[in-house]
Parts: structure tokens; sequence; C-alpha cells
């Protein structure tokens, strides 16, 4: 199983390290073997975060042969200069590479954070599921994206991420998918970490309607007493109580 975790400049520390940790462990545990690396769109080259001047290095070029998992994060930095680096990144050769991996048999993209945003500023989104960052959902509708308001998104060979915090819940989330719940379950106990938030998925039935309510521009997991809004979509949910 091929991982291969994107790097740009700006990108965000948590968005990388916590997938990282999260498919390593998965590694240790489980009989299959896993490739995890640091890649750019560009090759090997020292990656400067969005943190504190702190690096990390591309060991190599974003390879779509190489089939199997593609992880792209989001951006770190003040409110100003985090949509700058977003879009930056848009801007290069990652866009044109990531537009033929969603085209790539046997590729699953999965994105965190603002992640999602580099794909959907060309047009790479239109008509997917998706969530973002809360700050950015608005820019996922206008890029006529389908945001839905789940800590994880899974619309098949795209699966997204929330807010930055959620690279936790998307990671574990995929190694329970692609190596099973007890992988999944051996690296939370490892962490000391339970997952949280609700999974989305594309599949199953309607809700059902008391009355004809127009489509919303944004899937919202709440549901008001007086709205009630259209989706389709099987929901993943986790109760954790507190123990003593």
């Amino acid at each position: 199983m091929n991982i291969q975790i994107v790097l740009f400049d700006g990108f965000d520390l948590l968005d990388v390290i916590a997938p990282f940790e999260v498919f390593e462990a998965a590694a240790m545990f489980s009989k299959k073997d896993i490739d995890l690396q640091l890649v750019s769109a560009e090759g090997e080259r020292t990656v400067l975060s969005g943190s504190n001047q702190i690096t990390l290095q591309a060991s190599s070029k974003l390879d779509l042969t190489r089939k199997g998992l593609i992880l792209i994060p989001g951006a770190s930095g003040t409110m100003d200069e985090i949509p700058a680096r977003l879009k930056k990144a848009a801007d290069t050769d990652l866009s044109s590479l990531l537009k033929k991996a969603l085209m790539t048999p046997d590729i699953l993209i999965t994105t965190v954070c603002g992640g999602s945003l580099i794909l959907s500023m060309n047009g790479l989104l239109e008509g997917r599921h998706a969530v973002t960052h809360h700050m950015g959902m608005d820019l996922l509708t206008a890029t006529n994206t389908i945001a839905v308001k789940a800590r994880v998104v899974d619309d098949g060979d795209l699966v997204t991420g929330g807010g930055v915090t959620s690279g936790l819940d998307v990671a574990l989330y995929l190694v329970e998918r692609e190596l099973g719940p007890q992988i999944a379950l051996a690296v939370e106990q490892l962490f000391e970490y339970e997952r949280r938030g609700t999974v989305w998925k594309k599949e199953g039935e309607k809700l059902k309607e008391s009355k004809q309510v127009e489509s919303e521009k944004v899937i919202d997991t709440t549901i008001q007493l007086n709205e009630i809004k259209r989706f389709i979509g099987k929901w993943d949910t986790t109760i954790a109580t507190p123990s003593r």
C-alpha cells in the first residue's frame, strides 16, 4: 500500500504529522507492506511550513504510477496568509497532478482541513461531496462543491476532513476502510485517542421529510425543529462517554 503525503510551501504541520503518525503506527500493526512518503509536486526538496519557519523534507515527486493514497494537507498562518498559501499551491503543478490523480483508477485522494480548497479552487470538486475547515465552507459551495458539515466525508475515491485536528480522524477512518477495524482500533489504543465526529458516506436512503424543502447548498448535520434539510447519505456516528 502506497501513501504519499504532499508538501507545499506554507503547509500546516499538524495536517501532515498527525496522519503520518497514524499511518506509521498502522504499518507497525498490519501484515501489509505500507510505503509512506512525504512528496511534493516539484520533487525532492526542503519545504517550508506555515509554522515558525519549520521545514520538512520531500523525498521525491508525487508519483501517479504509485497506486494507493494521496493526502493533501491544508495551510497554516494568519487569516490573511492561509487563503493566499492555498491559492499559491493551487496555482502550481500540484493541481494538474491532482486532476490526473482524480481520473486515475486505484488512487484515493484525501484531504485535511484546507486541502480540499486546493482542489476546489481549480474546479476539481464540482458536484462532489466534501468538507473543509468551517471558515472555508462558503468557498466550497461557491466552487459548486456539495459541502457537507461532517467531521469526515467519504465520496468514494475522495475522502475529506474538516478542521485541523480532523487529520487524526481522517487517517484512522482510512486505516479502518483500507486495513480493517482491528488495525484502526490498535492504533487508537496506542495513541490513547478515540475518534470523534461523524463520517458521512455517499450511500443510503433519503431522510424522511414532513414537507417539501428546497435543497440546501450546504448539507448540515444539524436538524432544526422547524426546518428539515434534504440529504442523501449514510452516517457513521461514534458516541464517546467519559469514564471516571
